[in-house]
């Protein structure tokens, strides 16, 4: 069928690339010829119903995923969380995440992922000018995805970014929802979960008093038991030092050396918090340590300023420093988990699959290659009630 004025989708070139295959290869495949592949990517014939589905069994999908008519503009109203770059081109359409949460459409500039991610992770739409954009305001965005597609997608605060892994292993199970992790420390993503801004909050607090990590902090924090709280995993924590230790950094009393700098996290981090108990019980100011005000906003970013002969240690994970090819002085194994109001897994369509995959071998091997992850507990739940596991 030729193709006229229909509004149509064609993904059938980009599906045929990402498995390899030259159009002979698929034509052979789908017992169609070579031009007739040649001239459906070429959008100059719509393909019947038979070969579509032809070119669908080929290549393992379905044939929705290849073609589909083309939604009409849906422009929808949300609250901005954060502000879009100030510099950025007057012409330029500002690129942004969109979630539902809860019954709330919550917008995010993408530039919030960070300097990679918001080159790899795509849009849901643009920002349509006409007001400002201002944190916390209302805006309109013209969607790029479906509404189906906005409202699977969970939205995790949190400062593991091993996160977005749980995404790619929901769709290695043919599930089209998005994972889209912001990085933010313990305290600031426990916020952001009460404020209705995400579905699901990460953190690692350790309660030196009780041993325990951040249950005592939530049991403070949130009111009833309205919320489920899962193991992500077990991390060590430590200094992030330069191979070799040039330092020699081994405790936070080393730190008062003045020919040491460090570098630090925000203010809420649990690692922020782990270097203040370090530092208090050593009994060393923290003002008297050179960089302690010099804060960065995640893992990655203490060992890039370490690795970068920006400062000689900072506190981080020991996958971040791994990552950097730095050397690691352990302090401590924490947990990080994920906490979630109750509420979002009942009305969330697909919040439940993403503690599934938590609990699959294949998602926990994958971690545990990432090094200094201990997945024994993945995916159990914890109790806010007092002397309940």
């Amino acid at each position: 069928m030729r193709k006229g004025s229909i509004p149509f989708e064609n993904r059938l070139k980009a599906v045929r690339a990402s498995h390899g295959l030259s159009q002979s290869d698929l034509a052979e495949r789908a017992a169609i010829t070579r031009q007739a592949v040649s001239s459906i990517e070429s959008n100059l014939y719509l393909p019947t119903t038979a070969v579509a589905l032809r070119l669908a069994a080929a290549l393992g999908c379905r044939v929705e995923d290849l073609f589909s008519l083309a939604s009409p503009e849906d422009v929808i109203e949300g609250s901005l969380i954060g502000e879009p770059p100030a510099d950025r081109h007057q012409a330029a359409p500002v690129r942004v995440k969109v979630s539902l949460v809860g019954k709330r459409p919550v917008v995010r500039p993408v530039t919030g992922l960070g300097e990679v991610l918001s080159f790899t992770v795509p849009a849901d739409g643009y920002l349509i000018e006409g007001r400002a954009h201002r944190s916390g305001g209302a805006v309109r965005v013209r969607l790029t995805r479906d509404r189906r597609a906005i409202e699977r997608e969970i939205s995790v605060a949190g400062c593991d970014p091993a996160i977005f892994l749980a995404g790619e292993h929901l769709r290695r199970q043919k599930d089209d929802t998005s994972v889209v992790g912001w990085t933010m420390g313990s305290m600031a993503a426990l916020h952001a979960l009460q404020q209705g801004e995400v579905h699901v909050a990460g953190l690692h607090l350790f309660d030196p008093t009780t041993g325990e990590s951040n249950l005592p902090f939530l049991r403070r924090m949130l009111k009833g038991s309205g919320y489920e709280v899962v193991t992500f995993a077990t991390w060590e924590e430590g200094f992030l030092v330069r191979p070799g230790n040039p330092k020699s950094i081994r405790t936070a009393a080393d730190l008062a050396d003045p020919s040491v700098s460090i570098v630090n996290r925000e203010e809420g981090a649990g690692a922020r918090l782990l270097l203040d108990q370090r530092l208090r019980a050593a009994g060393v100011d923290p003002a008297s340590v050179q960089g302690y005000g010099r804060t960065v906003s995640s893992h990655v970013d203490v060992a890039r300023a370490v690795a970068g002969h920006q400062a000689d240690a900072g506190v981080g994970i020991r996958s971040a420093a791994q990552l950097f090819g730095l050397d690691f002085v352990p302090l401590q194994a924490a947990r990080y988990d994920l906490v979630v109001p109750k509420t979002y897994l009942k009305s969330h369509p697909t919040l439940a699959r993403l503690f599934d995959t938590l609990a699959s071998r294949p998602f926990r091997s994958e971690i545990e290659a990432l090094g200094g992850y201990d997945t024994r507990d993945m995916g159990k739940s914890h109790s806010l009630r007092e002397g309940r596991a």
